[in-house]
């Protein structure tokens, strides 16, 4: 199970990946951070991300509610607990801004910002190999 650094580094050998962090959302902080970022500043991007992976981690018009025995989501889903946001994509015209959450066993306030190429990259498999690199991120 990779930690930070290994994480970041995995997600690099992307296609088209310019620039990676891991950050906490909660006080907009990288963790770790590789590559190029799209301001000069890690520090400056960790703390900007943050703030768009908050608005949409906390607005419950995305935390979709399902209830009954018919849905076989999750757990949560069937108690009607909202799901989680998985990733926010945003993208301008010469890349992609992927912001995937990093779901742990506690009350974890931490996701991957990818930077992609727009030319070079491949948005479909960054977004599922992002997903499968945060499902086994250690944070210790």
């Amino acid at each position: 199970m990779p930690g930070i650094d290994e994480c970041l580094l995995e997600v690099m050998r992307l296609p088209g990946a310019r620039g990676a962090a891991v950050v906490d959302w909660t006080s907009g902080l990288a963790l770790g951070a590789i590559g190029e970022s799209p301001n000069g500043d890690h520090e400056a991007t960790a703390a900007e991300t943050a703030e768009v992976a908050r608005m949409a981690a906390e607005q419950p018009v995305f935390a979709l509610e399902l209830t009954g025995p018919s849905t076989a989501l999750s757990d949560k889903a069937v108690t009607g607990a909202p799901l989680p946001v998985e990733d926010v994509i945003v993208t301008t015209r010469s890349g992609y801004h992927i912001i995937r959450f990093v779901e742990t066993a506690f009350d974890s306030s931490v996701f991957v910002h990818l930077w992609l190429d727009r030319a070079e990259g491949n948005l479909a498999l960054a977004r599922i190999r992002l997903g499968e690199t945060a499902e086994r991120l250690v944070l210790a």
